[in-house]
């Protein structure tokens, strides 16, 4: 499907839209709690609220943009926003802020939206670019930041928050005017795309993966602008700036990460980023002053940036039939990430009195995802090879140093008749068609321990009794010392005649010589 023009800067700036609405809150707490009276803890449940229904909605909306399109999902959402908004704009105590912020939590539910419609307009090998434009949408977080606080300022923070029911209702014309009318729609019921894909360990290690990476930038875009006020003592709209310079850094980051995860391979580019979410982490634990605290937050941006551009990249090469409850998972995980750690952070700090212990986690956890990705990068390895033996039209079986079959392929079924349960744990030898006396076997395993391969026809038996001539190689696998460990033989049957008029040929041209 050729993608229409408008369609990726339409989808990208509604998600702007969305993140910004979905951080009106937290841009704006500063301001609104000298209105109303907040205990530090109140304060935390109210910025980290809208995070629970933006997670927990991403499942279905991933699944529905599949099955009514981004345009209609964008349209209704933004029309059902206009009341949360309207709402907390006439809030006067911390339930009302409450309940307003639960359903604003739509606004970051409308991140499941492109990351599942936009894949559909482009090949495979852009998935990664594509999908890393689309998360610059992040930047209205940084917008929000940045330009509410100046606003609530100017005009106050009740005026601030009506100022956003204008760009919903802009957006809302966008989108009817210039979405997609004609998008494809999938009608796979939620039922059978669960079926599809919960079992997938793959899904569960990259739902953890963004967990942190998206868990992190959301969970420092809530968590900054009080707490670099509170503990730095710098005016709130420095504050603002200071947090939207992380947002647009780990935003910009994001495209990067998708970018690289096209042309690289995404686990070692995740490798990375772990690796750099663990010394951030490691530098925050250390309570500096604001300049290395400044260094440590923006490393952690770059790295979560990146780390969500690539793992989307990851999405679709899995889960290509099931895309919209996948991205959903993951994606509703990753909001659930940014909902925990500010609340953590504000019980520990009233427990402990820094938030040390709450950073070192996020250096740990990083530092166990990095053994998962290894993990991953692993068990693709092996699949890959394994794919490789099972498809090959070449019998192949791999023993042990002892000789002992460990695995087979399909074609040394075929040849041999001999099943994988039939033949995983014993020798080759019941093989042997007893037309080959001891010293052959005795020349074959000499040269196997001195080089360590050999190769040349052998008679062997097949399940039924008759005897075949084969060709057969078989190297030794050795380890990083020089070991053999195990044993690789492949072979293809041959006909007899043929090796016979080779042999007779060779004879002829020796003796004309």
């Amino acid at each position: 499907m050729k993608p229409p023009k408008a369609i990726l800067p339409l989808q990208t700036l509604s998600l702007v839209l969305g993140f910004a609405v979905w951080g009106i809150l937290s841009s704006l707490i500063v301001f609104i709690k000298d209105g109303i009276p907040l205990t530090p803890g109140q304060l935390s449940l109210v910025t980290a609220v809208p995070v629970v229904l933006g997670s927990i909605l991403r499942i279905p909306f991933g699944f529905w943009t599949n099955k009514y399109g981004a345009r209609n999902m964008f349209l209704v959402s933004f029309l059902v926003l206009l009341i949360p908004v309207f709402y907390i704009s006439r809030a006067d105590s911390f339930i009302d802020l409450i309940i307003g912020g639960l359903f604003l939590g739509i606004s970051g539910a409308t991140f499941s939206v492109g990351v599942t419609s936009l894949p559909k307009y482009y090949p495979k090998e852009k998935h990664g670019l594509v999908n890393g434009i689309y998360g610059l949408g992040n930047l209205g977080s940084a917008l929000s930041t940045f330009f509410a606080p100046v606003l609530a300022e100017q005009f106050g923070w009740r005026t601030t928050v009506q100022i956003y029911m204008i760009l919903l209702a802009v957006f809302i014309l966008a989108n009817f005017f210039l979405g997609d009318r004609k998008e494809s729609k999938m009608n796979t019921s939620l039922k059978d795309q669960v079926k599809g894909v919960y079992k997938n360990e793959k899904l569960w290690l990259l739902c953890f993966f963004y967990f942190i990476t998206f868990g992190a930038f959301v969970a420092f875009t809530v968590f900054l602008p009080n707490h670099l006020v509170n503990n730095f003592g710098i005016s709130k709209v420095d504050a603002g700036l200071r947090a939207a310079g992380f947002i647009t850094l780990a935003t910009f980051m994001r495209t990067t990460g998708g970018w690289l995860g096209d042309k690289f391979n995404p686990f070692k580019i995740l490798l990375f980023v772990f690796a750099g979410l663990t010394i951030g982490g490691v530098v925050l634990a250390f309570s500096p002053g604001i300049s290395i605290f400044t260094v440590g937050c923006l490393l952690i941006g770059l790295c979560a940036g990146i780390g969500n551009g690539t793992i989307f990249k990851l999405v679709p090469l899995y889960f290509a039939k099931q895309s919209g409850i996948a991205n959903g998972l993951i994606s509703a995980l990753g909001g659930l990430g940014g909902f925990f750690p500010p609340l953590m952070l504000s019980s520990l700090f009233a427990i402990t009195g820094h938030y040390a212990i709450g950073f070192m986690a996020l250096a740990m956890v990083s530092l166990c995802s990095i053994l998962l990705v290894l993990y991953m990068y692993w068990q693709d390895r092996m699949k890959l090879a394994e794919k490789i033996v099972n498809t090959t039209s070449q019998a192949v079986l791999v023993t042990n140093s002892k000789g002992i079959i460990q695995t087979i392929n399909p074609a040394f079924t075929e040849i041999t008749g001999y099943t994988a349960e039939e033949s995983i744990g014993k020798t080759p030898g019941f093989l042997k068609s007893g037309k080959h006396e001891g010293p052959f076997y005795d020349v074959m395993w000499k040269q196997l321990k001195e080089k360590h391969s050999w190769s040349g026809n052998i008679w062997n038996k097949k399940k039924n009794g008759n005897l075949y001539l084969q060709y057969l190689t078989i190297n030794g696998i050795q380890n990083d010392v020089g070991e053999v460990n195990y044993y690789v033989g492949v072979f293809s049957e041959v006909d007899p005649k043929e090796v016979q008029n080779a042999s007779l040929k060779v004879d002829r041209n020796t003796k004309q010589k």
